[in-house]
């Protein structure tokens, strides 16, 4: 051992050290030129993730999203964090593991190059280097990330990581030191005094080499995440939704003929409650057919069908004789014009809140002040001092609620539809603006097909079909006067309202 170390000490001493020749001009700017290069790349793919889940999103349908795992809160937070964990694995990070990866490689070469045995023995403790530098970082990683109360109450497991980093740091020491005993012993035996410096220029490379990848392991949670969230993202892509609001298959002819054929149905969160038990009705286009029934009775779920949020369990919907599974999906929702009891206005001014009602065309202001005057508001927004340009605030604040009733009428009617859905549309208003309301739906509704929702019958008296739903079926239909000679379901609905 003595022999070894005077070897050793005369072979120092005997080293000159030569100038560097390392144009270092050549390498550091690749640096941020390989951050800036990866670091794109990551931000590229996480923004087409979103993309292409956010379109995901709106191709489900509705029924996907009664699920309670299906929150809008829940989605918005998978949209915004999943994309970017499963960048993770992605950018900067693959650009450093990738760089880890070709120096230990790199490394390994040059190590071999200046002498295979002393190379042979580090390669053989690489995997001890690697190891004692993951459990030291993640050792430390686990005290940074954790606060100082859950340190407090952790304290009992305290002596396990000063261990478990005591023989982290202890494992490198003891690895140079075999490795260390070997070169000496192959300079004392092998005459290599000459070249000590190649010797250990082997294991100074491989050693540095493979401590950066152990230390490289500390991106380990980061990988974990991005997997999980990589498949999320992945089935959520694959998913085929049952009734696909971008297909482009189907027939486009609906001139507002329409038909309930035996109807059943149910909600899919909620299959225990029957909501339509064999619902049959029909309207011919120009007629105005009247759903009226307690709540719960099934007739928004009609208006839903027809609108093919949802899928009938069993029975047929018609359109003109054709099966409204057969039709162009987006083209019949097109055809279809819905004001609803609580109409939702956007914060920006009249004019572009009713160009939204046909989002497929540029609408221009002609069409829109048409639409306006059909839905009696045009002299309203006139008074104005600016007019069709005026903002409404969010959710329409600026304007009372006939006055909102009323813009989204006009915004049904921009789309020309052949069907006009009107869904509890005066059932929030005071009876003043009621008859302002009134006036202008009915308006709107002469030449094409329209279906009312109403709990007010006064409202639907000039029906021509008024259709009575009762435990989720039609069990009286007809016009005002023959449902009220009858004596049935519909006149004790009429002489409720009337005593009340």
């Amino acid at each position: 051992m003595v022999e070894i170390s005077s070897h050793l000490q005369q072979a120092v001493l005997n080293m000159t050290v030569q100038p560097s020749t390392y144009n270092s001009t050549i390498v550091f700017p690749i640096l941020p030129f390989q951050g800036f290069i990866f670091g794109k790349s990551g931000e590229v793919l996480t923004k087409r993730l979103r993309t292409l889940s956010f379109k995901a999103l709106l191709q489900q349908e509705i029924g996907w999203y009664d699920d309670p795992k299906n929150a809008i809160g829940v989605l918005l937070t998978r949209l915004a964090t999943d994309a970017s964990q499963v960048k993770g694995a992605t950018g900067s990070q693959l650009g450093l593991f990738t760089k880890t990866v070709s120096t230990l490689l790199t490394a390994i070469i040059i190590a071999f190059v200046y002498d295979w045995r002393l190379t042979l023995l580090i390669l053989a403790c690489i995997p001890f280097i690697i190891a004692a530098n993951a459990v030291r970082l993640s050792s430390v990683a686990g005290h940074v990330s954790k606060d100082q109360k859950a340190l407090e109450e952790a304290s009992r497991v305290t002596l396990l990581y000063g261990l478990t980093y005591g023989i982290a740091q202890c494992a490198t020491y003891f690895l140079e030191a075999a490795i260390f005993r070997f070169g000496g012993w192959l300079i004392a035996n092998y005459e290599l005094k000459e070249v000590l410096c190649l010797v250990f220029r082997a294991f100074f490379t491989v050693l540095f080499g493979a401590m950066n990848v152990g230390q490289s392991t500390s991106l380990a949670p980061d990988f974990g995440k991005a997997k999980v969230s990589a498949q999320r993202i992945f089935q959520f892509l694959d998913r085929k939704p049952l009734i696909d609001s971008y297909s482009e298959e189907g027939t486009k002819l609906f001139d507002g003929n329409t038909e309930f054929r035996d109807i059943h149905f149910i909600y899919p969160t909620r299959p225990e409650a029957q909501v339509l038990q064999g619902l049959s009705v029909k309207v011919n286009k120009g007629q105005t057919l009247a759903l009226v029934g307690s709540s719960g009775c099934g007739k928004s779920a009609s208006i839903q069908l027809l609108e093919r949020f949802y899928e009938p369990v069993a029975g047929q919907g018609f359109a003109d004789g054709l099966d409204t599974k057969s039709l162009y999906l987006q083209w019949l929702r097109s055809k279809l014009g819905i004001v609803s009891q609580e109409p939702i206005l956007f914060n920006c001014n009249i004019a572009e809140n009713m160009q939204y009602g046909d989002n497929s065309r540029v609408v221009s202001q002609e069409e829109v002040e048409e639409a306006a005057k059909a839905a009696n508001i045009h002299t309203f927004i006139e008074n104005l001092p600016e007019k069709y340009n005026t903002r409404v605030g969010d959710k329409g604040a600026h304007l009372s609620g006939g006055q909102k009733q009323r813009i989204a009428i006009a915004r049904a009617l921009v789309c020309k539809p052949a069907v006009l859905l009107l869904d509890e549309a005066t059932s929030a208003l005071d009876t003043e603006s009621e008859k302002i309301v009134q006036k202008a739906l009915d308006d709107a509704r002469k030449g094409r097909t329209c279906i009312i929702i109403a709990h007010r019958l006064t409202t639907i008296q000039k029906a021509d079909v008024i259709a009575v739903i009762h435990n989720g079926k039609v069990v009286e239909q007809g016009t005002h006067s023959q449902l009220l000679a009858k004596e049935g379901h519909y006149y004790a609905l009429v002489n409720a309202q009337v005593s009340h």
